[in-house]
């Protein structure tokens, strides 16, 4: 048996020497796919879950047998060099061809080094340092074997309910553009596939979920999505787009539907638009079992829906078992081709390609990288100052912030003093017993100055299965409530301020993480109502992953800021911006409402015949408003103050009459008494046009620091391809006519200036 082992090994060696990409790509490929059966070209459309593999001796599993016939291509979310050499060298070394496996994981916002989740990046406004944070990741996982991940997803999410808010950039399509792009390109150093691999710090991306999920109706994860092509085109498309543009690897289909077809088989999606008119010719893979799901949304069965996915343009199935279990028997009855399973087979294998993998399948497998490139201190770093960024703050009445090391501060809350949910969802590979908790950071930020007073005060709901479903592995004590209180109010009136430290759990937001409720948990809120009462200054932490509802707290709490899950280095990152190391800059993303009632709420709404005055105070008959809320949300897109305060100057043209160019320059001055970052926005409005343009629409940003005093004229550049749209017709131009640009410190707050085209 020994022989027979290392004789399959050599044999796989010989097909597949070490030189082997020293062939162009297209040929090797093609000669390999010449040697392959069916069910191995099928074995390397089939991608599957790893779990934990027994390193050393025999590995006598399901999965390990897939790999060794050829009927498994690719593998995901399994950590650690050891294990995934393991997985490797039966595909190299006793498989038939020894074609290596792709291994890929959930990276969202971060390896091991964690950064705060993407929807609390966009919030930085800062494209270059997302970038950056994407390089550190890709540098990470790649020191731990993996070369494929699934991020970034850039679904645009107008309904805060939806769980899955919290991976996205927010509500805008150029942001999330700007946002998406980067991060491909951070992921991937910038690879563009002409004559060369990806470098062994590069993984390749995939860009979910593609499309429109960020649409499901009643914010439900899963739901129905179903809208009108020129909203597909002008709103959600775009950040798809640019990430295909941006040379993405790979795409990963969506759950719903999309005209009535799940994504996943829905040929005018993958074929049409990515492939035809983007030109996107990498592969597609499914999401977790989507084919299988395709039954569950009306359509046929297991063999017919592979059929469909297979034809739509989708190469690659995730967990369903479709393309592997039925692609045989439909060739066999003539309802697939073998040029369209080698279509899908060839993307695959040429990934792979790409990734350096057929010259050397252990590239990625480098263990004095994983000592080195992990978790060190100049990500630490990247972590701390990227979470300083994202912090918005949303009021700070009396200038209560920062606060002064002196005195008694007493530090309150079920978040408090908990690490696992510092990191937010998503963080599969994150080692929480190495962060520190936002009371140890506090602690050391006042040593020798002041004292620190500590208090849980709560538990994060009061019903325990409720707060069990908020946790799943990151559990918060659960304590006496009364008892609690109690303590938390004793210590709150030995103290000079308060500092709640409050919101969701890192898994109150994220997949399957849906809200129909979104104000603050019961027992926090009765906790902060009782602090409130005591006179003494409040400071409200709010842990999110999504925009949250806080009319009491915007009323009655002096000071508000968001901090969402910011990573690693949370704790010391709130230190900073707490006691005034660094001035809060984030700005939202996303549209803070009043009421759920309002969802989707969002700033580049459509104008309606019947339009209420922005911050109309009183509801007004035959109007488009509420009896019971006014229309405007809490805080605006765009909306987070500093610790200093700014002045907008007027926009000024370089010209009303717009032909090739216009140059938008604004000042903006640093009316305050320290330094600090700014993020100036640009909006733009077509008041007449073929069809109906939404009220503002943002065209750009930028984000600049200034010196107490100081003031800076800020440039932006209106060309026609600012201002084009599709119409009704899908056609892809713009009006003349006149348009208004507007510019400000968040989408509310604006002053315009006309200009004709």
């Amino acid at each position: 048996m020994k022989k027979l082992i290392v004789s399959v090994a050599m044999m796989a060696l010989a097909i597949l020497p070490a030189s082997a990409q020293k062939q162009d790509m297209k040929t090797f490929v093609s000669s390999l796919m010449q040697k392959m059966t069916l069910q191995e070209k099928l074995g390397q459309l089939n991608v599957l879950p790893a779990g934990d593999i027994t390193t050393g001796g025999d590995i006598a599993t399901q999965l390990s047998q897939d790999i060794t016939s050829g009927r498994l291509g690719s593998v995901f979310n399994i950590k650690g060099v050891d294990k995934i050499r393991a997985l490797q060298d039966l595909a190299v070394k006793k498989s038939r061809l020894g074609i290596p496996l792709l291994v890929g994981m959930d990276v969202i916002h971060g390896y091991e080094t964690i950064f705060p989740i993407p929807l609390a990046q966009a919030c930085s406004w800062d494209v270059d340092k997302v970038k950056e944070l994407a390089r550190i990741t890709a540098t990470e996982s790649t020191a731990d074997g993996i070369c494929w991940v699934y991020s970034p997803m850039v679904d645009v999410a107008l309904d805060s309910r939806w769980g899955r808010i919290a991976e996205s950039y927010g509500e805008d399509p150029y942001l999330t553009s700007q946002m998406g792009a980067a991060m491909v390109r951070g992921l991937q150093n910038d690879t563009n596939f002409k004559g060369r691999y990806y470098s062994d710090h590069s993984v390749m991306a995939c860009v979910k979920h593609y499309a429109l999920y960020g649409a499901v109706e009643a914010g439900r994860d899963y739901n129905t999505v179903d809208m009108s092509h020129v909203r597909m085109y002008n709103q959600y498309f775009p950040p798809y787009k640019a990430a295909v543009e941006a040379g993405v690897g790979s795409v990963m289909t969506s759950f719903n539907l999309v005209d009535g077809i799940p994504a996943t088989g829905n040929s005018w999606l993958v074929n049409d638009v990515l492939r035809k008119q983007w030109g996107f010719d990498n592969f597609v893979v499914t999401d977790y079992g989507s084919i299988a799901e395709m039954h569950n949304h009306g359509l046929g069965d297991l063999q017919s829906n592979s059929v469909q996915a297979l034809k739509a343009g989708t190469d690659m199935d995730m967990c369903s078992f479709g393309f592997i279990n039925t692609l045989e028997q439909s060739l066999k009855e003539g309802k697939v081709t073998m040029d369209e399973i080698d279509t899908a087979v060839r993307r695959v294998l040429e990934a792979k390609y790409k990734l350096g993998l057929f010259d050397d399948p252990y590239r990625y497998l480098n263990s004095k990288r994983r000592k080195s490139e992990i978790y060190t201190a100049a990500n630490l770093k990247a972590a701390r100052e990227m979470a300083a960024e994202t912090f918005v703050l949303l009021k700070n009445e009396n200038n209560l912030l920062p606060l002064k090391k002196q005195g008694k501060i007493a530090l309150v809350g079920p978040l408090a003093d908990d690490r696992a949910n510092l990191m937010g969802t998503w963080s599969v590979a994150a080692v929480a017993d190495r962060f520190k908790t936002v009371r140890e950071a506090m602690a050391d930020a006042l040593k020798g100055k002041a004292e620190l007073l500590y208090a849980q005060g709560c538990n994060v709901y009061n019903d325990s299965v409720q707060q069990a479903a908020g946790e799943w592995n990151h559990h918060i004590k659960r304590v006496d409530g009364v008892k609690a209180a109690e303590e938390a109010l004793r210590i709150a009136n030995e103290a000079d301020v308060i500092v709640c430290a409050m919101g969701e759990t890192a898994e109150m937001s994220g997949e399957s993480s849906c809200r129909a409720h979104l104000e603050l948990p019961d027992a926090q809120m009765a906790l902060l109502q009782k602090l409130v009462a005591t006179g003494k200054p409040v400071v409200l932490l709010n842990f999110s992953g999504r925009a949250t509802i806080m009319n009491w707290e915007s009323k009655n709490v002096q000071a508000i800021m968001n901090v969402w899950f910011a990573g690693s280095e949370t704790g010391n990152a709130i230190a900073d911006v707490l006691f005034g190391d660094n001035a809060p800059s984030g700005k939202l993303t996303v549209t803070m409402p009043q009421a759920e009632g309002q969802m989707p709420l969002y700033y580049n709404q459509l104008p309606t015949g019947r339009r209420v005055p922005d911050h109309a105070k009183n509801y007004m008959m035959y109007q488009s408003n509420y009896l019971d809320v006014r229309n405007d949300p809490v805080y605006p897109f765009g909306y987070g103050l500093s610790y200093t305060t700014f002045e907008y100057g007027e926009p000024r043209l370089s010209s009303t009459q717009l032909t090739d160019s216009i140059t938008v320059t604004v000042n903006v001055r640093n009316t305050g008494n320290r330094a600090a970052d700014e993020i100036v926005q640009m909006y733009i409005n077509d008041p007449v046009a073929k069809i109906s343009r939404p009220i503002k629409e943002l065209k750009g940003f930028r984000r600049i620091h200034l010196a107490a005093g100081e003031a800076k004229d800020v440039t932006f550049t209106i060309t026609p391809e600012t201002l084009k749209y599709y119409d009704s017709n899908l056609h892809y131009g713009l009006d003349k006519g006149d348009f208004f640009v507007m510019t400000g410190p968040n989408s509310m707050d604006l002053k315009k200036a006309k200009f004709e085209y």
